[in-house]
């Protein structure tokens, strides 16, 4: 059982490392406090290595992935445009952005799950745990796989509180913002467009956040009206 627990974990900490999953742990690094990240990943884990080890054992059967993708990359535009949201918020010094700022833990931790859920769900994480649970026991194989995941986004955390310390609040907002935008086209394009191949996958979703990028400086350049400075009457004429 030993030696099935420590090869699940290697089999998932491997396969974690450089997929979207770690990168959205990352992401949220970013943008959350370390422990409600790392909770929200590890009940995610627990939750989606269960259903891959019972899969796995039981059925011997898949789930629908392509509209958990779907259905994982349309959150993650969401949550990629309110993460904007607020940090334009946050540079207008508007009544969003006090809200932003006193967000309960409870929210940040219900996003992570639900984010990390979906994205693990028909990954090939998860199809590496149904795998060796056909094969081996599942009870150790559940195990290892939970403490694998949890391992690979325990670094990814680390790693984004390292690199959160040498940047700005408001930079590490849009930064995140723009991650989710990435790596939400790429999830949908990977699953309405499996034909594409990696490279020109990756290529086209970054005009998501290249686009979004463009609006947010447009929108920054951009001086709003105030009392002193009201927007110019173009019905008035000289007389």
């Amino acid at each position: 059982m030993i030696a099935t627990i420590l090869l699940s974990f290697g089999v998932l900490f491997v396969a974690e490392l450089g997929d979207k999953s770690q990168l959205m742990a990352l992401t949220f690094a970013l943008r959350y406090r370390w422990w409600i990240v790392l909770s929200g990943i590890a009940v995610a884990s627990v939750a989606v290595n269960l259903i891959a080890a019972g899969v796995g054992h039981f059925l011997g059967a898949a789930l629908p992935t392509d509209l958990i993708a779907v259905c994982t990359g349309v959150i993650l535009l969401a949550v990629g445009l309110w993460t904007l949201r607020e940090a334009r918020a946050e540079d207008d010094d508007s009544e969003v952005a006090a809200e932003a700022a006193t967000q309960p833990p409870g929210r940040a931790f219900f996003v992570v799950i639900s984010a990390f859920l979906l994205a693990e769900l028909g990954d090939r994480t998860m199809f590496a745990t149904v795998a060796l649970s056909s094969n081996h026991s599942w009870l150790a194989v559940w195990t290892g796989s939970v403490l694998g995941m949890v391992a690979a986004g325990a670094l990814a955390i680390a790693i984004g509180i390292t690199v959160g310390k040498h940047l700005p609040e408001r930079l590490i907002a849009i930064g995140s913002g723009l991650l989710f935008l990435y790596i939400g086209t790429a999830t949908l394009l990977s699953a309405l467009a499996p034909s594409l191949g990696r490279a020109p996958e990756l290529a086209l979703a970054a005009i998501a956040p290249a686009l979004a990028a463009v609006v947010l400086w447009v929108l920054r350049r951009t001086p709003e009206p105030t009392d002193e400075n009201p927007a110019p009457n173009h019905l008035d004429t000289h007389r």
